[in-house]
Formats: structure tokens, sequence, C-alpha cells
């Protein structure tokens, strides 16, 4: 298990608690001890979780050991056809998509997707999808929508990939065109964050009638180190950065970006996969069921009305 910086002091109370397993082998001498500091590494993990920061969160979500998009279908999926291709330039490994049957209802599955190795961050541009990777997505939506299927997207990327020729190829364009199609999509669209869910990168498959965020993830028009480099011209300053975003997903309810937060276990979605696997499936399953019920028309407007209102705006009088 790998501990982030703030979980120091329960790294060295299990190491701790190993060492004395180690030595206990067959021997109840030392259970007693072995216990103790068992509930003492529960209390002290409870109180640190219980008051993180915001840049805590963003750590958390770009943990290495955080279940991935696929680590996700594969908990959740009864089946799964992964769909390749934007029919223009290339398959884009960034980005994963295909039709998914959970507890028998078809979806469209769609989410970024990182590595867990240096070799596979590389083949998954480390969650980073080009033009392609966009467009594919857009050809799997407007396939859901042909057959009436509804799609779920899963978000965790650090953006869309900033290289030239993501540029040359269009890059804006492709995510301008998503959001239009999902603006507009003739059926149920949610949307959960399970990492990082960075900038137009994020957004770019992240328009849906619902959107939900794992309780240790951030969402947000820019990450705190590049926020901190324009402002202060330097990443020292990226906590303050975080702090002042509000991108954690308890900032995102209050501000009414989201419609719910999805718990996560008490140390972080990679302590126990398959719990979070499975308060995932519950909230998807739990909003499509109820999405369904309603018509084409009413999805849409629901979903246009949403994006309508965010934020805050004025209308300038009329001379």
């Amino acid at each position: 298990m790998q501990y982030l910086e703030f979980e120091q002091p329960i790294a060295d109370l299990e190491k701790k608690i190993e060492e004395l397993n180690e030595l206990s082998v067959g021997d109840e001498v030392l259970k007693p001890e072995i216990d103790r500091l068992r509930k003492k590494a529960d209390q002290l993990r409870e109180s640190i979780f219980s008051n993180l920061t915001r840049w805590q969160r963003v750590q958390l979500a770009r943990h290495p050991e955080r279940p991935y998009t696929l680590d996700y279908i594969h908990l959740i999926a009864d089946e799964f056809i992964e769909l390749h291709g934007d029919r223009y330039f290339a398959d884009d490994k960034a980005m994963i998509g295909g039709l998914a049957t959970i507890d028998g209802m078809t979806v469209m599955l769609i989410g970024q997707q990182k590595g867990r190795d240096t070799k596979s961050r590389q083949y998954r541009n480390f969650g980073m999808a080009n033009p392609e990777g966009y467009r594919k997505a857009y050809r799997l939506m407007k396939l859901a929508q042909k057959f009436g299927i509804p799609v779920v997207t899963l978000l965790d990327t650090p953006g869309a990939f900033p290289g030239l020729e993501a540029e040359e190829r269009g890059q804006a364009e492709a995510i301008a065109k998503n959001l239009k199609l999902m603006a507009t999509l003739e059926v149920p669209i949610v949307t959960v964050v399970i990492g990082e869910g960075a900038s137009g990168g994020a957004l770019g498959i992240g328009m849906g009638n619902e959107i939900y965020m794992m309780e240790n993830t951030w969402y947000s028009v820019i990450s705190p180190e590049s926020c901190s480099s324009i402002l202060w011209k330097t990443w020292e300053f990226k906590e303050q950065a975080a702090s002042a975003l509000k991108l954690t997903a308890k900032d995102l309810l209050e501000l009414k970006i989201i419609d719910g937060i999805i718990s996560e276990p008490l140390g972080g979605a990679h302590r126990d996969f398959e719990k979070s696997a499975e308060a995932v499936k519950k909230q998807i399953m739990k909003s499509l069921k109820q999405l369904k019920k309603k018509k084409v028309d009413a999805l849409i407007d629901q979903r246009i009305k949403k994006y309508s209102e965010m934020g805050v705006w004025t209308q300038a009088a009329k001379k």
C-alpha cells in the first residue's frame, strides 16, 4: 500500500502492527498490543480523513492505486464490449467506451483511462485524450441515441492532451462538438467523477442529466498547479489555489454543480475496490431508473436548464 505524505502517521502505526504480527506467529502474548495499535490506527485514520484539506483530496484523487475506469467496468458490468476508433483518424487509448450490461440494463459506458506503470501510462497517454478520443466518444453517444441506450460517463483525467498535434487535429472543436451533442442527446446521461475532473478534458464527456462525484475527487476548470503558475508564476502556491478553486465534491454540491456525493471507504477508494464500485453502481442504477421514466423533451429541457442555471450572471439593462 502506498501512503501519501499526510497519511504517514497511519503508515508508521501499520508498519508496527505488521512487525508485531510477524513476531507473534502462533503466540498470543502480543495480541493485546496488536489490538491496541489497530484501534489506535483506526481512530487516527478517522481523525485524519474527517478533516482533509482541498489539496489533500486532490492528492487522493491522483493516488496511483486508485481504481480507474476499467476497474469499475470490470466490477460493475456483467458484460462489456469495447468499441474502438473515431472513424476519422485513430483509436485513442486514453478514452475507452463500449456497450455494457449492468443488472440486465444495457448502457453505453465511456470514460478516461490512466495507466498503472510507465509502459501503460504512455500507452494510455496518462489519461489525456486527443481529439480522436472525443470523436470516438461522440460516435458512441450517437450510436447510443440511435438505439435508445442510456449513456454513462466516468471522468478521470488531468485534462485533454495539450500537444501541438492535438491542436492541429482540432482539439477544441472536438470537445465543443461533444458539448453540443450532449446538450440535446435524446437519451439519459449519468456522469460520475471517479478521480480527476480537469477542465474541458473532463467536461468533453461530462455534460449529464445528473452528475455525481466520489468523495475524494475534484472537478474544476483548471488544476491547482496550473492556477498557481498563472497567478503566482510558480507551482509553490498549489495548496492555496486548490482552496480558492473550491473544487471538491462538498464544494460543488454546495454550489449546485453536482447532484450528489458517492461515499468512499475510509482512507480512499483504493482501500476497497469492490466497495467503491458497488457504491458507484448503486448510484448509476438509481439515477438511470428515474431518468428512463422521463420523455425525451423533458430529458433535454432538464439538461439545458441545469447548465443554464450554473454560475452567477446578470442581464444588462436595455438602453
